[in-house]
């Protein structure tokens, strides 16, 4: 066991006594019940092994907010952790963190984790899924921790030539973070959190995945969205796409193999297909799996020859481009390296294009390769190389790299990237925690397909239905963690809370549009003739939101089933 998991020993066998058993026999954990906050400048002279606090400070009532509405006084706590000197790169590295702390507590911690490589710090505020929220953790009187994940923005991505900095980034960070927080929440308030969860998007939802695997015992609630938990591979998938856009477009700018007129050619005609399957033509597709079964690309959209594109057509040569690339990664064999992405209306969307043909050959994607993922990583040169290094990228000889060994490298970034028996959530339905997952279904990084084919797994691990410990909410439209033509605010962590503490699992998670107006932030690519507040049900999977009758913008209009 790693000597920071000892820490955690004790935490997660108290965690486990205050279970029960709810009506029905699912295990039930009881609510979180409030405290003040004891005092907050004191907390910088706390002591809490291998920390050092750097400041603790009030935050006035109404310095932050959120959708409008002020954020309640709160203490401010910075500080860092397992600080230390690399042997490898002689770069300091230390785990950075916040916390904010309710002067009027719910009894709840939440762990916000961060996305992309990292790195930075952010306000720890806990996201409640999806985008452009009107609340947060903070709002709701959680007590939140945000970190770094074990190195500083100036570090990215060269801290991948770190073997510990590695880790921590995959996993140690929120290993060692865990319970110095409930420490210091129990220095604030004399008493421990009744109940911890975890949550995040993106490579977040990739934390809150691992720390299910990894720490079943010390979170309550589990909320991972658009998870990037076989990030190694999307990274690889982002690469194989870049270069079959290179194939048409050359040395220009890759979107000039798929204009913005092309896209929404494309998405016009899987809406065509797809849009009626659950009873409604309104702009969005319910029924995603069906979805893939009736559009065909060859079939449906119009052929043109290679000097005729309009952006009413597409070349032979673009159809098998795009049909590569929605297939998913694949070596020369024909192996997949990857998983399919579904076709859905939201391909017209600015973060959708940003991932295919801006991050893949620039900051992003080719650098996490190049010096995290892969072993051993690749020359500095690299870093000032990105789209180079992204179009000479070998599905043959460089995509293993990210399963491979080298001194001083001793673990794989599929091994400390993913969690180990990512299926297995038994430990999770035995103490009576649980997780919830949402996805949108327009991700062009992160495949929805690739999550609920987890979910389909864990279901089988679990005897066919996991359904009393995960729920999986597909998200219509929803680019990565938001945007796109589609009903991206919703309360997902409200309904975990529900779930953990009273039992009520969630049948539906109520969604909404962002239009003008939002009190949060308003999202343009909701269409115009959609209701600026349009609400629909978001299903647990396998249910499709389908429509039963009456005002065809709200949701009580709509069934799961």
């Amino acid at each position: 066991m790693h000597p920071r998991l000892l820490l955690l020993l004790p935490a997660a066998i108290a965690a486990a006594a205050c279970a029960g058993l709810a009506p029905g026999g699912t295990r039930t954990l009881a609510p979180a019940t409030p405290a003040v906050l004891q005092g907050c400048e004191a907390l910088a002279g706390a002591a809490l092994p291998g920390t050092t606090i750097g400041s603790a400070a009030r935050v006035p009532a109404g310095t932050l907010s959120v959708g409008g509405a002020p954020i309640a006084e709160h203490c401010l706590v910075t500080g860092r952790m397992a600080e230390r000197v690399s042997p490898v790169d002689g770069q300091t590295y230390a785990i950075g963190f916040q916390m904010r702390l309710p002067q009027q507590w719910n009894g709840r911690f939440f762990h916000q984790a961060n996305g992309g490589l990292d790195g930075v710090v952010q306000p720890a505020l806990g996201s409640i899924g999806g985008a452009g929220g009107t609340s947060n953790a903070l709002h709701m009187g959680f007590a939140v921790l945000s970190s770094d994940a074990g190195h500083n923005a100036a570090q990215n991505p060269l801290f991948g030539l770190d073997p510990q900095a590695r880790l921590d980034y995959g996993y140690q960070a929120v290993v060692t973070l865990t319970p110095m927080a409930k420490a210091l929440i129990r220095a604030a308030y004399a008493k421990a959190p009744d109940r911890s969860y975890i949550g995040g998007c993106s490579n977040g939802g990739r934390h809150v995945m691992v720390a299910a695997a990894r720490l079943p015992g010390e979170y309550d609630g589990y909320l991972a969205g658009n998870p990037g938990f076989n990030l190694p591979k999307a990274a690889v998938a982002q690469l194989y796409g870049a270069q079959q856009y290179a194939a048409i477009a050359g040395e220009a700018d890759l979107g000039t193999a798929f204009t913005p007129a092309e896209r929404a050619l494309v998405a016009g005609r899987v809406l065509a297909q797809c849009d009626a399957l659950d009873g409604a033509a309104d702009g969005l597709i319910q029924d995603t799996t069906a979805c893939q079964q009736r559009f065909r690309l060859e079939r449906d959209v119009p052929t043109c020859a290679a000097d005729g594109r309009t952006g009413q057509c597409l070349t032979p040569a673009q159809k098998v481009m795009i049909a590569n690339v929605f297939g998913g990664a694949r070596n020369r064999a024909g192996q997949p390296l990857y998983a399919s992405f579904p076709y859905d209306a939201g391909i017209t969307s600015a973060d959708w294009a940003g991932w295919e043909f801006s991050h893949s050959i620039s900051t992003r994607d080719p650098v996490a390769l190049a010096f995290v993922f892969q072993s051993p990583p690749a020359g500095r040169e690299a870093l000032s190389a990105t789209r180079a290094f992204a179009l000479a990228f070998d599905m043959d000889r460089d995509a293993p790299k990210i399963r491979a060994t080298s001194a001083p490298y001793a673990v794989s970034s599929m091994d400390f990237m993913t969690p180990p028996q990512p299926t297995d959530l038994s430990r999770l339905k035995a103490r009576g925690a649980r997780m919830i997952v949402y996805h949108g279904t327009s991700d062009a990084v992160f495949s929805s397909d690739d999550t609920t084919a987890w979910f389909e797994a864990a279901a089988r691990a679990g005897g066919g239905d996991a359904s009393d410990v995960v729920r999986l909410f597909r998200v219509p439209g929803m680019a990565h963690c938001g945007g796109g033509p589609s009903t991206d605010a919703f309360d997902a962590l409200g309904a975990l809370v529900a779930w953990v503490e009273r039992g009520e699992a969630p049948a539906q998670i109520v969604a909404k549009a962002r239009g003008p107006g939002h009190a949060g932030a308003p999202n343009p690519e909701v269409p115009a003739h959609w209701a600026p507040d349009r609400t629909r049900p978001l299903c647990p999977y396998p249910q499709v939101a389908r429509y039963e009758g009456g005002d065809v913008d709200k949701a009580a209009s709509f069934r799961c089933r």
